[in-house]
């Protein structure tokens, strides 16, 4: 998965100025495209990048998520769809209004497996 961090255009100039780089050179760090995520002048960038308020972003597939009043949050993958319960920790993974998958005891960090899982359907 893609990651980057998110900064304005001023602290990126900044960045460069503290560091004396190119505003490439900040690019690169902030946008991970340095070997095994960088040297160390690299981690600083990112470092102070993220001290001066940058935000960890990662780019994933587009789906559209909906949080419904009845509890529960679906995620939409084309003709698969995710429904997270709010109340409780399950998920049922339906595929053409068919439920193909049942989760228990599912916790935030198991979400990115179960929707990996569901866009290979």
């Amino acid at each position: 998965m893609k990651k980057y961090i998110h900064i304005q255009k001023a602290d990126r100039k900044f960045l460069a100025e503290a560091f004396e780089v190119t505003e490439r050179t900040i690019f690169n760090a902030t946008h991970f495209e340095d070997l095994n995520e960088g040297t160390d002048l690299m981690k600083k960038i990112r470092s102070l990048a993220l001290q001066r308020g940058g935000i960890v972003m990662v780019k994933v597939p587009e789906m559209e998520t909906l949080h419904d009043a009845d509890g529960y949050m679906r995620q939409y993958l084309g003709d698969v769809m995710l429904e997270f319960s709010k109340k409780e920790p399950v998920c049922d993974v339906f595929k053409h209004g068919e439920k193909v998958r049942h989760y228990d005891n599912v916790m935030t960090s198991d979400i990115q497996g179960i929707q990996d899982w569901a866009a290979k359907l």
